[in-house]
């Protein structure tokens, strides 16, 4: 039988489902692929929040919902940063990260025609969920180096000690359930 942590996302409540990360962590899986409420509500709550910015990019893949939905509603492009090379990518910029909830090394791409889409922008970094912070950090190198400014980096949830952060935007805290 499953467990469940209830919460409350941009005046929805949300149920979500607990898995185990290790044997003294577990943590409440937030999936938005196919909740479009939830989509719509967060997404006008998170631009409320948001300062200026030209583009929105995203790592692949569960924030692509929610990077397509700001873009719609903002109406400002969005890009994503990709897991792997597509072969339509010429001269990707490459960063490597490390993800509690994919628990392996991953590589974040964007192709010369992405990098020129957001040269001299400022962009706005949308994810899901920030926990550790290393899908955030290779996110922002990938905007460094493409010769981009991050005007903020935002999520739906601030997962843990991220939630202490001053360097994020979020809507709700998700707590870590340790045993």
């Amino acid at each position: 039988m499953s467990e469940f942590y209830t919460m409350k996302i941009a005046g929805l409540e949300r149920k979500l489902e607990m898995f185990p990360v290790s044997e003294s962590l577990d943590i409440a899986a937030f999936i938005i692929f196919g909740d479009v409420e939830l989509t719509i509500a967060g997404c006008s709550e998170l631009l409320k929040k948001v300062p200026e910015f030209d583009v929105i990019l995203t790592p692949e893949a569960k924030s692509i919902p929610i990077a397509y939905e700001m873009s719609r509603q903002s109406g400002k492009p969005y890009i994503v940063a990709r897991k792997g090379v597509k072969v339509y990518m010429r001269n990707p910029l490459e960063v490597t990260v490390t993800s509690i909830t994919t628990q392996k090394q991953q590589h974040l791409y964007l192709g010369e025609t992405e990098v020129e889409q957001i040269k001299g922008k400022r962009v706005l970094v949308v994810d899901d969920v920030i926990s550790t912070g290393e899908s955030l950090m290779a996110v922002r190198e990938l905007v460094k180096r493409a010769g981009a400014t991050e005007s903020a980096a935002c999520a739906f949830l601030a997962e843990g000690d991220a939630a202490d952060r001053d360097d994020i935007i979020f809507l709700e805290k998700l707590p870590l359930f340790f045993k």
